[in-house]
């Protein structure tokens, strides 16, 4: 078998942009290993995507311990291919992952305590076979663990030296702000923080995105596309080989008449940019000062590809953002 040798050209194309008050700089595409890396998945075709976006300068590759299925084998395959092809260019990366939904059996293994967040991340490290990562999420608020332990679960994992940053994610504007207070006082800032964000859930502009930028913590948001619905998948309805097809995380029941009305008339405006309506639909985040670079999903390296093409036009017309702020009231 011959052996990778990334495109010499990686870095050419890619936009970086710097997160938050940090010293690092993010590809303005990241990619997510939330679904198509796990056991159920074809290893090759995995190695394949990463690859690709390895040589079309994505650097970071995001990922969390209950990533699969099954749970954890996100990491392990992840672990496996950077060992194969990667071993030489592990300085060249962002590899993040996460603690906070359920994980394991009994008391230990969900939410957000110390012993989870530690006991979690060592259990990622092992799967990965990393020494660290660059980013340790905690994955979502902890209703009765106090915001004082997460995070200064969060400023101990840094000081051992198995993360060099950390962030937050799915946490609402007033509590991410409590959280970036402690750990500012604990002197391990906040790097990013992970929300979901499309054209189709836009919480987060009121009042999240002026947090992050007060506060200087950039911003990664996942499901840009809204799991499919801002694709040309299902602008005639549920194909029979589609994600809610397979029941995953996208329900059939998510699939309105209305979205797919609203996809029809954002697409159009897509076809008059010469973008897909993916395309649009991530140009029309990063258009946006305070988004350090977007989460993109991929089940196979064309759709890589196809995302990055949205960076070759992520400016809007007054009269483009208004007739996309109408459709989507």
């Amino acid at each position: 078998m011959i052996a990778y040798q990334p495109a010499n050209n990686r870095y050419e194309s890619m936009k970086y942009n710097r997160c938050g008050n940090s010293g690092l700089l993010l590809p303005a595409i990241s990619l997510g290993l939330w679904q198509n890396f796990g056991d159920v998945d074809t290893i090759a075709n995995c190695k394949n995507i990463i690859r690709t976006a390895f040589d079309n300068g994505i650097t970071h590759f995001d990922l969390a311990n209950n990533y699969g299925p099954p749970p954890g084998s996100a990491e392990t395959n992840f672990g496996k291919i950077l060992n194969e092809d990667f071993k030489n260019h592990r300085d060249e990366l962002i590899i993040s992952s996460k603690a906070g939904y359920t994980m394991w059996d009994g008391p230990y293994g969900d939410w957000g305590s110390k012993k989870y967040l530690v006991a979690s991340l060592h259990q990622s490290l092992k799967r990965m076979q990393l020494e660290y990562v660059d980013i340790f999420y905690h994955h979502r608020p902890d209703p009765n663990t106090p915001l004082e332990e997460t995070m200064q679960a969060l400023d101990s994992i840094v000081r051992q030296g198995k993360a060099l940053y950390i962030g937050i994610s799915n946490y609402p504007a007033e509590q991410a702000a409590a959280a970036f207070k402690i750990l500012k006082q604990l002197g391990t800032p906040c790097l990013i923080h992970q929300p979901k964000y499309s054209m189709f859930e836009r919480w987060v502009e009121n009042g999240l995105l002026d947090t992050l930028e007060a506060n200087g913590v950039g911003c990664i948001p996942f499901s840009p596309l809204a799991q499919g619905l801002l694709t040309d998948k299902y602008l005639k309805g549920i194909p029979a080989d589609a994600r809610a097809a397979r029941n995953f995380f996208l329900k059939e029941s998510d699939i309105t008449q209305d979205k797919i009305n609203k996809a029809n008339q954002l697409n159009e405006i897509a076809k008059e940019r010469n973008q897909s309506l993916a395309q649009m639909a991530l140009a029309w985040i990063l258009k946006d000062h305070r988004i350090t670079t977007v989460l993109i999903g991929a089940s196979k390296p064309e759709q890589v590809l196809n995302s990055i093409a949205c960076l070759q036009n992520t400016s809007f017309s007054k009269e483009e953002l208004s007739t996309i702020n109408n459709i989507l009231l």
